[in-house]
């Protein structure tokens, strides 16, 4: 791994990203293989390629409204859409030439892109940074109803990668680790989101 740069599990088409949430959200989205009520299209949502930082997130999936592991795999346009309208919660120097032009380009941005550490399969930090992609209320209708292609419950997986690190069978439990590489993107939105090239 290498500093900032998108590590997924993708296809020719789309590319899957990790959600988790309370059992009340997560069951009828499973059903639909949409996201529908309860869960409100007026906030920000936060989705993750990285399986292992999803799971630093929400503890194994035992952070207490964070218990279903989603794995929500969206159309790669759908994903380019997104971080192609995104701004950088920070000043990065290397893609904004002053603090003030970050603010006004942050103030109108309809998506946000956050660049966490990168864990290890027993949480651990690593230099390598992992992105977090927001959607605000003004695009997430985008998400839900064009983007997304399928819904799957990975709550039990997820339980049986824990067991299987508390017994300390960690080979095991990366065997059933989702395979992820590097995802490949163009030189201008790469500098746009502040990725090593």
């Amino acid at each position: 791994m290498n500093g900032h740069e998108i590590r997924a599990d993708y296809d020719r088409d789309t590319i899957v990203v990790y959600q988790a949430y309370q059992p009340g959200i997560g069951k009828p989205a499973v059903a639909n293989g949409r996201f529908v009520e309860p869960f409100s299209r007026g906030r920000m949502t936060w989705i993750k390629p990285s399986f292992l930082w999803m799971m630093a997130r929400s503890d194994w999936g035992r952070k207490p409204g964070q218990e279903m592991v989603l794995a929500v795999r969206i159309t790669r346009s759908g994903w380019e859409e997104a971080l192609g309208s995104a701004e950088l919660t920070h000043a990065d120097k290397r893609v904004y030439r002053s603090t003030d032009e970050w603010r006004e380009r942050f103030a109108r941005a309809l998506v946000r892109v956050q660049w966490d550490p990168e864990k290890t399969l027993r949480g651990a930090t690593l230099d390598a940074r992992s992105i977090q992609v927001g959607i605000s209320r003004h695009v997430v209708g985008r998400y839900f109803d064009d983007w997304t292609v399928a819904i799957d419950d990975l709550t039990p997986t997820v339980r049986k990668i824990h067991r299987l690190l508390q017994d300390g069978q960690d080979h095991r439990a990366k065997d059933l680790l989702p395979r992820e590489r590097t995802y490949p993107i163009g030189a201008e939105l790469a500098h746009r989101l502040g990725i090593d090239t």
